[in-house]
C-alpha cells in the first residue's frame, strides 16, 4: 500500500495545477483582446501554425492577406486602395510591409485589436494619405482627391440604396452629372436605371446578364471590370480609386472597353 503524502504536498500540487491552467488560459487569450472578432474563428483560420502561432511563424499564412480579409470583408478591395503590391514610394515604419515588401491590408489596419481593423494612425483624410504620398499627389485630380481621401475603400460607409443602386454608383453620382443635390434625380427609375454622361447613357444598378448569348461570361471578364453585388456599376468601367480618378479601366479606342462585356 503506497504511503499517503502529507496534506501540504497535496495543497502544493493543487496550487501548481491552478497556476498551470491560469497560464494556459492567459496564453490562449493573449492574441485576442476582448471584443476581437477573430477570437471566434481561431488562429488556424489564417495562420498555418494554427494555435501554435508565434512571432517567428506568424507570417506563414494560409493565403495572401487580401484573400484572407475578403473572407469576412467582402468587397473590401472593390474600387479601393491597391493592396498586395510593392509601393512606389518609401513607406514609414509605422506602416509595416509584409516579408516580400508588399503593401497589404495590415499596412494600414491593425488586425489583432479590440477595435478590429482600426487604422495605424490617429490622422484621417488627407493627412493620413500624405503620410506616404507626396503632398502634391492630389493636385492633378479633377476633384482634388476629395473622392479618395474620404476612405481607403470607396462606398465603405454607405447604406444600401432603396432604388437598388450599388453604393459605388450612388457615391459617383453625388458629384458627377446634374447639379441637383439629390443623386437619384440623375437616374431613371424604371426597368433600366441609366447613368447619363452627356449624350451617352449606360445602365447602372442592373444585374449583369450572366448567361446571355451576347455577353461575356463573368468568369472571363478582366479583373478591371467590377460588378459589385453582381450589378453593373459606375466602377464597372471607371477607376474610382486611382491617381487618374475616373479614367476608364480599358481604353475606348476601337470600343475596346465595350467589348470587355459585349459580344457584338
Amino acid at each position: 500500500m503506497p504511503a499517503i503524502a502529507p496534506s501540504w504536498k497535496y495543497a502544493a500540487l493543487l496550487v501548481l495545477a491552478v497556476l498551470a491552467v491560469f497560464k494556459l488560459a492567459t496564453f490562449a487569450t493573449a492574441a485576442f483582446e476582448p471584443g476581437e472578432p477573430l477570437a471566434t474563428v481561431g488562429c488556424g483560420s489564417c495562420h498555418l501554425a494554427g494555435q501554435q502561432v508565434r512571432a517567428g511563424n506568424a507570417e506563414l499564412l494560409r493565403g495572401t492577406e487580401e484573400q484572407l480579409c475578403i473572407g469576412c470583408h467582402q468587397g473590401a478591395l472593390t474600387a479601393s486602395h491597391p493592396s498586395g503590391v510593392q509601393p512606389s514610394m518609401e513607406v514609414p515604419s509605422a506602416f509595416p510591409l509584409d516579408w516580400k515588401g508588399d503593401l497589404t491590408c495590415s499596412t494600414c489596419h491593425q488586425v489583432h485589436n479590440a477595435r478590429h481593423g482600426r487604422l495605424r494612425s490617429t490622422k484621417r483624410g488627407e493627412p493620413f494619405c500624405t503620410a506616404c504620398h507626396a503632398s502634391t499627389f492630389f493636385d492633378h485630380m479633377a476633384d482634388g482627391g476629395g473622392s479618395v481621401i474620404i476612405s481607403g475603400h470607396l462606398a465603405a460607409t454607405l447604406e444600401p440604396d432603396q432604388l437598388g443602386l450599388d453604393p459605388f454608383s450612388i457615391q459617383c453620382m453625388g458629384c458627377h452629372g446634374d447639379k441637383s443635390e439629390d443623386p437619384r434625380q440623375r437616374v431613371s427609375v424604371g426597368a433600366n436605371r441609366v447613368a447619363r454622361h452627356g449624350a451617352t447613357n449606360h445602365p447602372v444598378g442592373v444585374a449583369y446578364p450572366e448567361g446571355a448569348a451576347d455577353y461575356q461570361p463573368v468568369a472571363e471578364l478582366t479583373a478591371d471590370i467590377e460588378l459589385p453585388q453582381g450589378m453593373v456599376s459606375c466602377v464597372s468601367c471607371h477607376r474610382g480609386y486611382s491617381s487618374d480618378h475616373g479614367a476608364v479601366s480599358t481604353p475606348m479606342r476601337g470600343s475596346q472597353l465595350c467589348f470587355q462585356c459585349h459580344l457584338l
